[in-house]
C-alpha cells in the first residue's frame, strides 16, 4: 500500500488552493477598487464607518476595541484621515482628558460613496446562514488559519491584505 494521494485527494487539494487564491484575489481587488474610488484603504474606511455608525463621533479607544487593533494603530489611521479632512479630533465636553474623533462632511461623503465593503458583503451572507452552517464555516476557517500557522497572527475583522498600517508608516 502506498501513501500517495489519490486523484480525488489531489483535486481537492488543488481546489482548496484555488478557493484560497480566489479569496486573496477578491480582497486585493476590493482594496484597489476602494483606493481608486475613495482614495482610502479598507482600514481607513472602517474607521469612517465606525465613526458614522456611532452618530459621527467616537473615541479612539472604542474604535480600537471594535476593530481589535491597538490604539496606536487607530491613531495612525485617524492621523491619515485628519490630514485628508475626513475626520477631526475634538476635546470631549464631558471629559476634557478625552479626545473624540468626529467625522466631517468629506468623511460622510466618503462613507456614502465608497464601494460596498467586502467584509459587509461577507457579513450579510454569513448572517443568512443557519447557525450550524456558521459554526461549521468558522471551524473550517480557523482550521485553515492553523494549517497556515496563522492562528496566532493579530488580525482585525477587516478584509484587507498586508498590514493595517505598515510598520513605520501611518495607515
Amino acid at each position: 500500500m502506498t501513501d500517495q494521494p489519490s486523484d480525488t485527494q489531489r483535486h481537492r487539494t488543488d481546489d482548496s488552493l484555488i478557493a484560497l487564491r480566489r479569496i486573496l484575489r477578491a480582497t486585493e481587488q476590493y482594496s484597489r477598487e476602494l483606493a481608486q474610488a475613495a482614495g482610502l484603504t479598507p482600514a481607513q474606511l472602517r474607521v469612517l464607518q465606525i465613526t458614522a455608525t456611532r452618530g459621527g463621533s467616537t473615541t479612539p479607544k472604542d474604535m480600537a476595541t471594535q476593530m481589535r487593533v491597538s490604539q496606536a494603530t487607530v491613531t495612525a489611521l485617524v492621523d491619515k484621515l485628519v490630514a485628508r479632512g475626513m475626520v477631526q479630533r475634538q476635546r470631549s465636553e464631558t471629559d476634557r482628558r478625552q479626545t473624540n474623533v468626529v467625522i466631517t462632511p468629506d468623511g460622510w461623503d466618503a462613507v456614502k460613496d465608497a464601494p460596498d465593503a467586502l467584509q459587509q458583503r461577507y457579513v450579510r451572507a454569513f448572517e443568512k446562514l443557519k447557525d450550524w452552517e456558521q459554526a461549521q464555516l468558522l471551524a473550517s476557517l480557523e482550521r485553515v488559519a492553523a494549517m497556515l500557522d496563522a492562528g496566532d497572527i493579530d488580525a482585525s475583522p477587516v478584509l484587507t491584505t498586508g498590514e493595517i498600517t505598515p510598520p513605520g508608516k501611518p495607515g
